[in-house]
């Protein structure tokens, strides 16, 4: 009997170098497009909430805690069920409830219905999508691009969401300023469609397969074996510790800035928009220089340098006062983004490269429910201390602990050598 012949089946192509790499370009345009909508949003809700509802620190301290706290509440399982499901539909499922909560807002403005529980609750939802789309995020990202892109990948992709950081409050604080609090929230429900849009256009087939699962056990199972890997590990260990003091303090005195600038120095709406995108370009300048930093002098190195240069300088914005002395806020700001940013781009392609795949988005949920776990407290923590101490002492107070938490890299597990590990954790 005679051979049965044919072609043989192709394999899947896998991610394509990055300058031709479409699933990452859809990828890049999608998540900066949302970042910017995120960021009009950031300046938006708390502008609304200060000249429509006269917020204090209380309720300020409260809005910044409602978007945080669903790292707390439902990060560890939103690890083990990314492992267990399509990362890009996770994001576009996120993408789309948080269009739904957020319109909530101007539709309840429009027909006159809109309350500060309404604006809080909005929050709380917009942060619960937000802890499924990174979490998913931080797994995707790998299954797009080759590992020798990660570093590259990583710097466009902060490096673009820095961009967006700098546009965003402008943009933000204008349309306060011409359409209303409220109506400038459609700005980010579209750029959450955007994003959906353009992930679900990724062709699967053009993503590097995901590891074959070992045989699914219970949910508290699967999350123990994520955090156990960040525990375990020195490296993870030290990063989630040290980012999560770093983000109690950045939260605690970015809970109180709009605050600041707008009854202690007297700045208008729309110039407190200007201020927070001037200071936002560190974050840009972080994000472009990481890698060939990286690459000239070590990945170590890098994070010491980047991390020293982020940390002191927030000590730079309660220094800030009426009229040119207002300037030291966007500086101090800049000079904190790029340290954060750029360590933020070494640490995400090490931990790509170093985490078993199989386990990445459970140790991404753990580390970032120590990271951002922290933020719902530091929300309520300055709100607290604006009330009874002020505004103004209350800002002194935590960037100096984010100056303190920075300089830790010089004594920590990376403070000589001149690379981070290399290969992979379980190897």
């Amino acid at each position: 009997m005679p051979a049965v012949t044919g072609r043989p089946l192709a394999a899947p192509p896998g991610p394509a170098p990055l300058r031709d790499n479409r699933s990452f370009r859809l990828l890049w345009f999608g998540e900066g497009v949302s970042v910017l909508g995120a960021m009009t949003t950031s300046v938006v809700v708390p502008l609304l909430a200060v000249t429509t509802f006269d917020a204090g620190p209380v309720w300020m301290g409260l809005l910044t805690a409602a978007a945080w706290l669903p790292w707390l509440l439902v990060g560890l399982p939103a690890g083990a069920w990314v492992d267990r499901l399509d990362p890009r539909r996770v994001m576009i499922a996120a993408d789309l409830v948080a269009a739904l909560a957020v319109g909530s807002v101007p539709v309840a403005w429009a027909t006159d219905r809109l309350t500060l529980p309404h604006l809080l609750l909005a929050t709380l939802a917009g942060g619960a999508c937000s802890v499924f789309f990174r979490t998913a995020y931080g797994a995707f990202v790998p299954s797009v691009v080759r590992e020798g892109d990660l570093e590259t990948a990583n710097g466009r992709l902060y490096g673009t969401e820095s961009a967006m950081q700098v546009a965003g409050p402008g943009v933000g604080g204008l349309a306060v300023q011409v359409l209303g609090g409220a109506l400038a929230l459609v700005l980010d429900v579209a750029s959450f469609l955007v994003s959906a849009v353009c992930l679900w256009r990724v062709d699967p087939r053009t993503l590097r397969p995901r590891p074959e699962r070992a045989e699914r056990t219970t949910l508290r199972r699967e999350i123990a074996d994520g955090v156990g890997v960040v525990a375990r590990d020195r490296h993870l260990r030290f990063f989630s510790l040290q980012g999560a003091a770093s983000n109690f303090a950045l939260t605690g005195y970015g809970a109180l800035l709009v605050l600041f600038l707008v009854r202690d120095l007297g700045v208008r709406p729309a110039t407190v928009g200007l201020l927070l995108s001037a200071g936002s370009v560190g974050g840009l300048v972080g994000a472009a220089v990481a890698t060939r930093l990286a690459r000239r002098v070590g990945t170590a190195r890098a994070l010491r340098w980047l991390q020293v240069l982020g940390g002191p300088t927030a000590l730079l914005i309660p220094l800030a006062g009426p009229g040119a002395a207002v300037a030291l806020v966007p500086l101090g700001a800049a000079l904190v983004g790029v340290g954060v940013v750029g360590a933020n781009v070494v640490r995400s392609a090490f931990r790509q490269r170093w985490t078993p795949p199989a386990l990445l988005g459970r140790t991404m949920a753990a580390s970032s429910v120590l990271n951002f776990g922290t933020m719902p407290v530091a929300g309520v923590v300055a709100g607290w201390l604006g009330s009874s101490l002020g505004v103004h002492p209350t800002i002194v107070v935590m960037t100096g602990l984010h100056a303190l938490t920075s300089l830790v890299v010089l004594v920590g597990p990376f403070r000589t050598g001149r690379d981070l590990p290399e290969g992979r954790l379980d190897d």
